[in-house]
């Protein structure tokens, strides 16, 4: 069944045998305002053009144009028809710039993963550089825990992600860029305790409560291991959150400690950033999670606009190798 508008069936010129060359003719006589100057944009002959308009006067229904002793000019009729069809021919013409801008990677969406410090590190400055560059390409971002990012990379749900390789997965299905390893920094609220102290030793934090990820998490596991072999107890009394917000929140609000990716405490502990609502503790500065890496699946390519913004990323781990140090690989 066809939908009709003010009662002309769906597709109705169409079915009658319109032609794109029809078009493209009425439009030039317009331009013209002569028949073989219209003929002559087509690369055709004068009386071809002359059937091709009148094959069209019969689709329409209507005369499309008159004659007079300086040329032709179009009559209301086919001026209506004309205008609608300079803007057919106008988005056809859209259609294929904005397909040559996706073979070209300009233009497209582009799925990326990334583990928290990262995000910020590495992800967030290409996004800038990508609002100024190639506008017309979209990013979203998920980010969440590596296992998380692996799974949805598997299922095509993701071009790349920047984290770790979980364990239990095959390693064949992935190719992977090691970028390093995360520093791991203690918050506090600016006001705390320990921030009012010169000096801080990583005994000293750990009468104050803690917020932590849940058992289990890597950040976590980590933590803990660095304690326990630098011959420390773990704390007594842990929050267990995954949540970035909740920890902030029960940071500026009480005396506890959380341990943060370097990169996500100084993004907000900046003035600009949440009004600087935490403080940084110079202490254990060599606790590190373990080396991340930039990820995409082992088989299958990555699309024109995927392609361009991994370019870009790996350009951005490129550009964050200290000068005299060799990247890591």
């Amino acid at each position: 069944m066809t939908s009709s508008v003010s009662g002309v069936s769906r597709d109705h010129l169409i079915r009658q045998g319109l032609r794109f060359s029809q078009l493209r003719l009425l439009v030039a006589l317009e331009e013209s305002g002569q028949m073989s100057g219209a003929a002559a944009q087509l690369s055709i002959t004068q009386p071809a053009a002359s059937r091709l308009m009148a094959e069209m006067e019969r689709m329409v229904g209507a005369p499309l144009y008159t004659r007079h002793a300086r040329g032709v000019s179009l009559t209301e009729t086919g001026q209506l028809v004309a205008r609608n069809a300079r803007s057919i021919l106008h988005q056809l013409d859209h259609t294929q710039a904005s397909v040559i801008e996706m073979t070209r990677g300009a233009r497209g969406l582009v799925r990326i993963g990334a583990v928290t410090g990262p995000a910020l590190e590495i992800v967030l400055p290409v996004i800038r550089d990508l609002r100024v560059t190639y506008p017309e390409i979209e990013i979203t971002v998920n980010v969440d825990t590596s296992d998380k990012l692996a799974e949805e990379l598997l299922a095509q749900d993701l071009d790349f992600y920047i984290g770790r390789l979980p364990d239990g997965v095959d390693a064949r299905a992935f190719h992977m860029r090691r970028i390093g390893p995360e520093p791991v920094v203690l918050i506090v609220r600016p006001d705390h305790p320990l921030a009012r102290r010169e000096r801080i030793a990583l005994e000293d934090c750990l009468i104050y409560d803690w917020v932590m990820q849940p058992p289990g998490g890597l950040q976590r596991r980590t933590v803990e291991t660095y304690l326990l072999e630098n011959g420390y107890a773990v704390p007594r009394r842990i929050l267990g959150t995954s949540s970035l917000l909740l920890t902030l929140a029960i940071i500026s609000d009480t005396n506890a400690v959380a341990p943060m990716a370097r990169s996500v405490g100084e993004f907000y502990a900046a003035k600009a950033a949440l009004g600087g609502n935490i403080r940084l503790l110079d202490v254990a500065p060599d606790m590190a999670v373990s080396p991340y890496s930039l990820v995409r699946r082992e088989a299958g390519t990555l699309s024109p606009p995927a392609a361009r913004v991994f370019g870009m990323v790996e350009q951005a781990i490129l550009d964050r190798v200290p000068e005299g140090a060799a990247p890591a690989g």
